[in-house]
């Protein structure tokens, strides 16, 4: 006897009744076991693969800026492409992977496009040396005189390297709809799995922002790291392969690994990051790429993050560095401008920008200094300058942070405070404002000096009239230009506390014995030395307003124009 299917159903008063008692034991919690208890184990390797993915896409986004930084710096324009492209990759890849995840909801689908992001992201490393190598040979044009071609190839290059990082963001940014299409088995669900598996992959992405900046960039450098996350989306992704494709992403895997864990593999298939000649050591650090050359005098130099510019020069058999137009040099005589002025007058120096330590150490070889404070953000830096640039002055006391910082928590007073600090080619905007050289001027002495190296291009000179500007703003009575002779961009700024005038500095270098320190640089001081006045109605850089990296990147376009 057959039984009609609508007997089996629910009659309406049973179903009222039926919504009615769940309901209430919704509400009241009484009937709903635990998550524990009701936690489907074989979602777990899709959930690992939602978290691991989060983890992936930002530390993608982090390591970008960070293989970059040695050819084009990590300025706010570098850090807003790179964001602008990773939040346009994940969008690409939301919609794409929503749309394919109704059509084709398969595990295994899924799996197979974050396994390509993997090997994707693993080629990173391979296949940017090429592309910055090509920037190297872009700023020879610079130099050489085909500034058209330059700026034409660096645009090109950096384009270049951000799309190195679409096709793995992009496939990362599908597997939030995929996952959530495959978690939904009521459409009751929906909002909850929706929700569930954002804060998952959002945690992922938290610690994708900060492991690889604090721990595995500075421990194994970015290219390393990117392998590493690699590696991780690889195994992540295995389970939903099918048995050969198991087989072979392990083995690319185990491959990842040994790349990763084994310097000698690293260093023969990666090599440098950027190839310098005579290149003696590099090191990726929390803040910085640094790079130690050595030419055939002996000669070491420091090199940070992307071009050719030098940071501090070093030569156990030299102090001093005229010959070749270097601007720290042309700063050694500045406390003479004061009138009546005796050496021995100057005792504590002050460095913001300590890097290898060169100012430091030619003031003390010129001064004997009582003291010396330098400041210096990267650690790193100073662990360098004592291995490679005899940094190693007994009277030095370094301060490792941020010299804004620095200047509002020292007691001190000095007599001279040279502000040296760059992220090569621009000076942190926060060390060029009213409100920091208010501060220096502060802790300096009735006879203190604050020298700042700063730079121009041709009759360019933006960046050094706003500097000229802000200073008389925060109450210095005289600042002067020290412009490098030749064709050398950079630029001395020497502001004094009280009234002074280049005769008195003439008047006082005269006195001083010409195999003295200060003697042999006077002539060269003597020759570039010009007072500098405030323009009416000129920009005077604020902590609200400073608009450092623009008036940097117009004066570099303008070099690109003269050559």
């Amino acid at each position: 006897m057959r039984t009609d299917e609508t007997d089996l159903a629910p009659q309406p008063e049973e179903a009222d009744a039926a919504r009615g008692t769940s309901a209430v034991a919704s509400a009241t919690g009484a009937t709903r076991a635990p998550w524990w208890e009701t936690f489907d184990s074989t979602r777990l390797p899709l959930l690992i693969l939602v978290f691991v993915g989060g983890v992936v896409s930002l530390g993608l986004e982090v390591s970008g800026p960070r293989l970059m930084a040695p050819f084009f710096g990590t300025t706010q324009l570098i850090w807003a492409v790179q964001i602008g492209t990773t939040l346009l990759y994940l969008s690409l890849g939301y919609y794409i992977g929503g749309r394919i995840a109704d059509r084709r909801p398969d595990a295994r689908l899924l799996c197979i496009l974050t396994t390509i992001a993997a090997v994707a992201a693993a080629l990173i490393p391979f296949i940017s040396r090429p592309i910055l190598n090509f920037s190297v040979n872009a700023f020879s044009a610079f130099n050489s005189g085909d500034g058209t071609a330059a700026v034409g190839y660096f645009i090109a290059t950096l384009l270049g390297v951000v799309l190195l990082f679409a096709v793995p963001v992009t496939l990362l940014g599908m597997v939030s709809p995929f996952a959530i299409r495959l978690s939904v088995r009521q459409v009751g669900e929906t909002g909850t799995n929706a929700g569930n598996l954002y804060a998952l992959s959002t945690i992922g992405s938290l610690l994708g922002a900060f492991i690889p900046a604090l721990l595995l960039i500075p421990a194994w450098g970015v290219r390393r790291t990117i392998l590493a996350l690699a590696f991780a989306l690889l195994l992540a992704s295995l389970w939903g392969l099918r048995p050969r494709a198991r087989i072979g992403s392990s083995a690319v895997a185990t491959l990842l690994l040994l790349v990763i864990a084994v310097p000698t593999l690293y260093t023969a298939s990666l090599g440098p990051l950027k190839p310098q000649q005579g290149l003696i050591y590099e090191q990726e650090t929390l803040y910085n790429y640094v790079q130690v050359t050595r030419d055939q005098q002996g000669t070491n130099y420091l090199v940070l993050n992307e071009g050719d510019a030098i940071h501090s020069i070093y030569n156990p058999d030299r102090i001093l560095y005229v010959d070749r137009g270097w601007y720290s040099d042309y700063l050694l005589a500045a406390p003479y401008f004061n009138e009546n002025y005796q050496n021995a007058q100057t005792r504590k120096l002050a460095v913001v920008g300590l890097a290898g330590g060169t100012i430091a150490r030619q003031y003390n070889a010129a001064y004997h200094l009582d003291r010396i404070e330098g400041a210096e953000l990267d650690p790193a830096i100073v662990s360098v300058a004592r291995k490679y640039f005899g940094l190693n002055e007994p009277n030095l006391h370094v301060y490792y942070g941020d010299g804004r910082t620095f200047i509002a928590a020292t007691k001190e007073t000095y007599d001279v405070v040279a502000v040296d600090a760059f992220q090569q080619p621009y000076m942190p905007f926060q060390l060029t404002t009213t409100e920091f050289y208010d501060g220096v001027r502060q802790h300096l002495s009735q006879q203190g000096v604050v020298a700042i190296k700063s730079g121009h291009c041709g009759s360019d000179y933006r960046l050094v009239n706003a500097l000229v500007n802000t200073l008389y703003a925060a109450g210095f009575a005289s600042v002067y230009t020290e412009n490098m002779p030749g064709d050398n961009v950079d630029i001395n700024i020497i502001a004094t506390v009280s009234k002074t005038s280049v005769e008195t500095l003439r008047a006082n270098l005269a006195k001083e014995p010409s195999d003295s320190l200060i003697g042999t640089v006077a002539p060269y001081m003597l020759d570039v030395v010009k007072p500098a006045q405030a323009e009416q109605d000129g920009l005077v850089f604020t902590d609200d307003r400073a608009p450092v990296e623009q008036i940097t990147d117009a004066t570099i376009l303008t070099c690109v124009q003269r050559h």
